[in-house]
C-alpha cells in the first residue's frame, strides 16, 4: 500500500487543481461570490500540502518511482502556474479601473508579464533537465528551485486572502495590505526568475563533462 500512496497524492493534487480552477472561475472581483474565493483558496492549500507530502513519503518509505518523478513537477506547475494565470486574468481587474480603460490594474497585483516571466523560467528549466537527463546526466532539483516552489505556494493563498479582505474597497483600514501584496508578488517573480540561473550554469558545466557523469554537478 505504501508504494502507491505518494503517487495517489500526486494525482490528488491534479484533482485539487481542477477543482480550484472550476471554483475560482465562479468568482469575479466586485461581483463575487466571496465564498468561491475562500473555497478556491482552501483547495489550493490542500493541493500545496500534497506537494510537500508526496515527496516526503516517497523518500521516507523509499518508494520513489518514475511516474512520481515525472508527474510531481507537472502537477506542481499546473496548480501554481494556473493560479498565477488566473490571478493575472480579467476576473481580478478592478472595475473602476476598467471603466477608465485601465484594463491591467489588478486587485491581485499580478500582471501578464509576470506570468510570462515565470512560465519562461519553467519552460527553460524543463527543457534543460529533459535534454541532459535523456543523455544520462544526473540533474536533480536545485535548492533555490525548491525554495521557489515553497514561496509560490505560500504567496498564492496570501494574495487570495488579501483580495477577499479587499484593501481597495476598504482602503481606510486595509490599504496597507496592497503594499504587502505587491512586495510578495514582486519578490516571488524575482525569486522565480533567479531560480533558473543555477540550472543554466549547471547545464553549462554538465555539457563540458562526459554524458554519463553523475557527480551531481548539474
Amino acid at each position: 500500500m505504501r508504494r502507491h500512496i505518494p503517487n495517489q497524492l500526486t494525482i490528488l493534487r491534479l484533482v485539487m487543481a481542477a477543482a480550484f480552477f472550476v471554483v475560482l472561475n465562479l468568482y469575479r472581483y466586485g461581483q463575487g461570490p466571496d465564498w468561491a474565493l475562500l473555497v478556491a483558496n482552501g483547495l489550493f492549500i490542500i493541493g500545496a500540502i500534497t506537494d510537500a507530502l508526496d515527496g516526503y513519503l516517497a523518500r521516507r518509505w523509499k518508494v520513489e518511482s518514475r511516474f512520481g518523478r515525472i508527474m510531481d513537477p507537472v502537477c506542481d506547475k499546473v496548480l501554481v502556474l494556473g493560479a498565477f494565470i488566473y490571478l493575472a486574468g480579467p476576473r481580478f481587474v478592478i472595475p473602476e479601473a476598467a471603466e477608465r480603460g485601465e484594463f491591467f490594474n489588478m486587485v491581485s497585483g499580478m500582471y501578464p508579464w509576470m506570468v510570462a516571466v515565470m512560465l519562461s523560467r519553467e519552460l527553460l528549466v524543463t527543457a534543460i533537465r529533459s535534454e541532459l537527463e535523456s543523455a544520462g546526466v544526473y540533474f536533480p532539483s536545485k535548492l533555490l528551485g525548491k525554495a521557489k516552489m515553497i514561496l509560490q505556494s505560500i504567496v498564492v493563498p496570501i494574495v487570495m486572502l488579501i483580495i477577499w479582505i479587499d484593501p481597495v474597497e476598504n482602503a481606510d483600514k486595509f490599504g496597507w495590505l496592497t503594499w504587502v501584496r505587491d512586495v510578495l508578488v514582486y519578490v516571488t517573480v524575482g525569486v522565480t526568475a533567479l531560480s533558473g540561473w543555477p540550472y543554466i550554469t549547471g547545464a553549462i558545466r554538465a555539457s563540458r563533462s562526459k554524458p554519463t557523469d553523475t557527480d551531481g554537478s548539474a
